[in-house]
């Protein structure tokens, strides 16, 4: 049955394969980006995809933005069936480099975005009684990583969010929720890290300088030739078969690599059921 979607972050990479992906499907699209006048990729992939989106302006750090966004896709399709958390940014720096100014972006963009647009379409969901909020996460989301402990933080908050509501908010009124964790994806992400590096001002020389020139080369080179890297068409596929389930998993990992790199956190319960069982028998029953 065709369901109305929408989604943060469309103007590059996953978020592109993700609106395209959901129109094939047949569902009624509302692709979403923080400035228009970035939308030029993502009508290129439509046209040559063959399907048509309704594009709206929302911006995760801002809340009226997400609420007009909200409002357009209720008055249009009456409905919201499908939230995708897609908008997110990487962030490569250690503790002591990074500002209080980047600390709060990234928590901003990472969690606290996704909480803005969460609180706004779950009153929805919950007066209809069905609805699912899919959330992309990342392995970091899972392991913390070298100089990725700010960005691995945000994600590590939102995987507590998410499962935290799955325990209480999906029993009793049919909300799913869903973190997606890709390992790499092959698009812009990678390379805006690195920009982002040097726009904060470029590898410090201090005693982190050897190990981040270490992470960084080893990253350029598993791009390069290792399975970690899926293309962003892959992910979205795992994402469409999330939303298409039944009964929708918790959490979910993209790619065999994904499983093993996170086995040592995820074997006892692969896709965070047990868990939920658990906690709602706990604090519900």
């Amino acid at each position: 049955m065709p369901k109305s979607i929408l989604i943060t972050g469309t103007s590059t990479g996953l978020g592109i394969s993700l609106a395209v992906q959901a129109a094939q499907a047949g569902h009624e699209v509302y692709a979403t980006m923080r400035n228009l006048k970035k939308r030029g990729a993502l009508d290129d992939a439509a046209a040559k995809a063959g399907v048509n989106l309704t594009v709206l302006p929302l911006d995760v750090q801002d809340t009226a933005s997400i609420d007009a966004a909200v409002e357009s896709v209720i008055e249009q399709g009456g409905k919201i069936d499908v939230l995708i958390n897609n908008a997110g940014a990487g962030f490569v720096r250690s503790t002591e480099q990074a500002t209080e100014e980047d600390i709060q972006w990234v928590i901003d963009v990472n969690f606290t975005g996704v909480v803005r647009c969460t609180k706004a379409v779950i009153g929805h969901m919950r007066k209809q009684r069905s609805g699912h909020v899919v959330t992309i996460s990342s392995v970091g989301g899972l392991v913390g990583q070298p100089f990725n402990e700010i960005y691995c933080g945000a994600k590590f908050a939102v995987e507590g969010y998410m499962e935290a509501m799955a325990s209480y908010i999906t029993p009793s009124f049919g909300v799913n929720f869903t973190v997606v964790e890709p390992g790499g994806i092959q698009s812009e992400f990678a390379a805006n890290v690195l920009q982002q590096v040097e726009e904060t001002g470029g590898m410090l020389d201090d005693e982190y300088l050897p190990i981040l020139q270490k992470y960084i080369g080893g990253s350029q080179n598993r791009q390069a030739g290792s399975d970690i890297y899926q293309t962003a068409d892959h992910v979205a596929e795992v994402v469409m078969e999330c939303i298409a389930a039944e009964n929708p998993p918790i959490r979910r990992r993209t790619s065999q690599w994904g499983e093993e790199f996170c086995a040592l956190k995820t074997d006892l319960d692969p896709d965070g059921k047990k868990l939920q069982a658990q906690v709602i028998e706990q604090f519900l029953s």
